[in-house]
């Protein structure tokens, strides 16, 4: 005889007691300051909240999204652009804020014309989220919801969230479960991120739902960032949405990767990607069917360098 599972409760703060927030299910106490794999706790860690234009044009829009930047994170990519706030052990940059002061700051941004509020890294924040979306509702506010996370997250944390998330923008990072333990500290990463994927595709289907502007409201959009020296692993990345989910899937191909200083001495992460490199994926997306998206140009890495020390991280 099967059992079904019991739904896990995921409200905040409750589901920090014993997390199981993400794939690494710490089950640490949060509420009494436990250190679990991501070292967050129970509050508000916040790295920026910011309007961002640099996102794809139907989640960016003509004002911009509200960023939410968490800091910490599930994943520990070497060569993470985020590395001032995503280190677990000690970020640079970090502001611990109440529920209240999430949502103000949220609110002026909304009130300066922002369509989408986007909670970025957010797999270890599940109940956080939840609340800080909760909470604007009830102060009437309906923004259009993105959650975008490099899909190492749990099958049942995406379901708790599935009245609440309007738009799933995870990253498709790996296919090749060794790169992802060497590079981002991430087990079964494939089998866990394609699950993941296939969660948000069965809530909101492979069509993008757009307004008379042009802005989602609705939708998938897969992203991956192609790496120096592993193309293989990029091409493995399309033929899985190409062949398994559905060449109709809507993917955004990323050339912006740039060393950061923790990789400045790293052999194969201390530099960008070639032309060949990335013309080579290209090729791959072309003789796979993935017309549905956004290309980046190879010159991206110089716009996408953020430095949170800085009011508005993406400022140049």
């Amino acid at each position: 005889m099967k059992f079904a599972k019991e739904p896990i409760d995921f409200s905040y703060p409750e589901a920090l007691r014993s997390c199981v927030c993400c794939p690494r299910k710490c089950r640490v106490n949060r509420l009494a300051g436990e250190p679990g794999y991501c070292r967050t706790g129970a509050g508000y860690k916040i790295g920026a909240i910011c309007l961002h234009k640099g996102e794809e044009p139907v989640i960016s829009g003509e004002h911009g999204i509200c960023n939410v930047f968490f800091t910490h994170c599930n994943l520990q990519c070497s060569y993470c652009q985020n590395h001032q706030i995503s280190r677990n052990e000690t970020p640079e940059i970090e502001y611990i804020l109440t529920l209240d002061g999430v949502v103000r700051r949220i609110e002026r941004l909304l009130d300066q014309g922002a369509h989408a509020v986007g909670f970025v890294s957010p797999s270890h924040v599940i109940p956080q989220v939840q609340a800080v979306i909760r909470a604007l509702q009830e102060k009437g506010r309906s923004p259009v919801t993105v959650y975008n996370t490099h899909a190492y997250d749990r099958v049942e944390s995406l379901s708790s969230l599935s009245s609440l998330i309007r738009v799933w923008l995870p990253d498709l990072k790996y296919m090749d479960e060794r790169l992802a333990l060497r590079l981002s500290h991430a087990p079964r990463y494939p089998a866990v991120a394609t699950a993941a994927i296939r969660e948000m595709v069965r809530q909101k289907g492979f069509n993008l739902k757009l307004n008379s502007r042009g802005e989602i409201q609705e939708g998938v959009i897969v992203r991956h960032l192609v790496l120096p020296g592993q193309v293989e692993n990029s091409k493995d990345v399309l033929r899985f949405l190409a062949e398994k989910i559905s060449p109709d899937i809507t993917v955004s191909l990323m050339a912006q990767y740039s060393p950061t200083p923790h990789v400045a001495l790293t052999d194969g992460l201390n530099r960008g990607v070639t032309k060949a490199e990335y013309e080579e994926v290209l090729d791959e997306m072309d003789f796979l069917g993935l017309e549905n998206g956004w290309v980046q140009d190879l010159e991206s890495k110089d716009n996408y360098q953020p430095d949170f020390k800085n009011s508005h991280p993406f400022d140049s």
